[in-house]
């Protein structure tokens, strides 16, 4: 049996020898290396050999010392000298020294982009008394000049979120409902609450009983709820129908009369209702329209252009809501068509520079977000609904900002002020209250 003997071994024998040449010596066998693994030479595989190669290296220029060869000198002329025609490693290193100095003291500057040459149109909502309105303050969206959170091209106006309020009690996810349970019955006091206690910048009151498959609430009284909430609240609101195509535009005109000269959000004109007497009672009564579409940017296109030439809805009345589409349920495209529309706004395409309102609140439909737990059996363990409900909607509205949204409309308290939280400190100037959220999970975990 042929015996193995390391090159460490070698090493140790001859290093008492007082040997001072190697002449007529033959060290003769063979050298195994001890790699693990296989499949090819992998990268981990590369790496191992490397290194065992360079340990045999260095123990056999340890034997040559012993031996008596002059291995030092042979490096350093190696070294000096280099391969014949090329640099020698000692050059590359004193240039690569050079070339890091150099990047060190070398100064990092932003370039802008050439292309975005049209800032996003400013719109505002809300009238003080100054104005001929009543609200304590107003909200001006838009005004970019580039796509969020850019260093370099600072947000004129951060981003703003609209409290959800409904004129009669609908289905809402548990932990959404406990934060509402002392005021569902009553739009004035649920807006109050919003504000005072949750810290929205604004309310929507959305006019659901209206439609005829519910209540079939008259147009006249459901213009009675918005004088409620109006004189409830101080802030800028946004005026929603039931969805209805036939009925909407027939609430929203009453509505808009109700709220003249509050300079309200009245959402929405649509392709698929009659946009023009929306467009009508906004003009009539000093409003701005919601421009909404589904997730086609050709769409948006068309609906801004019919408002703008064939309504005369000025351009600081137009703000657009592109759809949004949930966490898990096709946010991916939501967030790609709003990015496409804002950077087609920013580089010149005047049907699209409008500011963009996400309707967060589409992120309680997404069955993570409320269900107890998975409905297939093979599924891990989802968490605690009363905080997965929360996550996805800040999830959801979070991504959106990215992608140019301005304004979101939301429910859960506590996603509101994260959010908040989170897209002021982008925006540079946290201004929310000092809120205790300890309590608005609402429910036991």
């Amino acid at each position: 049996m042929t015996k193995k003997t390391k090159l460490t071994d070698i090493t140790e024998l001859f290093k008492d020898f007082d040997i001072e040449a190697l002449e007529g010596v033959t060290i003769e066998g063979d050298i195994e290396l001890n790699i693990t693994g296989g499949g090819g030479l992998n990268p981990a595989l590369a790496y191992a050999l490397g290194q065992e190669i360079s340990h045999i290296s260095l123990h056999m220029a340890n034997i040559g010392r012993i031996l008596g060869y002059p291995v030092d000198q042979l490096f350093a002329q190696a070294l000096g000298m280099g391969v014949a025609g090329a640099p020698s490693p000692v050059a590359e290193m004193a240039a690569a020294k050079t070339r890091m100095q150099e990047l060190l003291a070398a100064k990092f500057e932003v370039a802008s982009v050439k292309n975005w040459t049209n800032p996003i149109q400013e719109v505002t909502l809300g009238a003080t008394s100054a104005d001929g309105g009543s609200r304590k303050s107003t909200v001006t969206l838009g005004g970019e000049n580039a796509l969020p959170y850019y260093f370099d091209a600072e947000m004129p106006h951060r981003n703003y979120i609209t409290m959800d309020v409904f004129d009669m009690p609908i289905g809402m996810a548990k932990a959404v409902k406990s934060n509402y349970d002392d005021v569902i019955n009553d739009p004035a006091e649920w807006a109050k609450k919003v504000v005072r206690d949750f810290n929205a910048d604004m309310v929507t009151i959305h006019l659901i009983s209206t439609d005829p498959l519910i209540k079939d609430t008259s147009a006249r009284d459901a213009a009675k709820v918005v004088e409620d909430v109006l004189q409830a609240v101080d802030v800028p609101i946004v005026i929603g129908g039931s969805g209805n195509p036939q009925k909407d535009p027939e609430v929203l005109e009453k509505a808009a009369e109700a709220a003249a000269g509050e300079r309200v959000l009245l959402a929405s004109a649509s392709l698929n209702l009659d946009y023009e007497r929306i467009a009508k009672a906004a003009i009539n009564n000093g409003h701005v329209v919601l421009s909404w579409t589904q997730l086609e940017i050709n769409a948006q296109k068309e609906l801004n252009r019919k408002l703008m030439k064939q309504c005369n809805v000025p351009r600081d009345s137009i703000i657009m809501d592109p759809t949004t589409a949930a966490l898990g349920y096709g946010l991916d495209y939501a967030y790609s068509n709003m990015e496409r529309i804002r950077l087609a706004g920013l580089m010149g395409d005047d049907e699209l520079t409008f500011p963009m309102s996400s309707g967060t609140t589409n992120a309680w439909g997404a069955r993570e977000a409320w269900m107890v737990s998975s409905p297939l059996s093979q599924d891990s363990e989802w968490g605690p609904r009363e905080y997965r409900g929360p996550i996805w909607e800040i999830i959801t509205g979070l991504a959106l900002s990215l992608a140019g949204n301005d304004m979101f409309m939301m429910m859960h308290p506590t996603s509101v002020q994260v959010l908040k939280e989170i897209t002021q400190t982008l925006y540079g100037s946290i201004e929310s209250k000092a809120v205790d959220i300890s309590n608005w999970i609402g429910a036991e975990v």
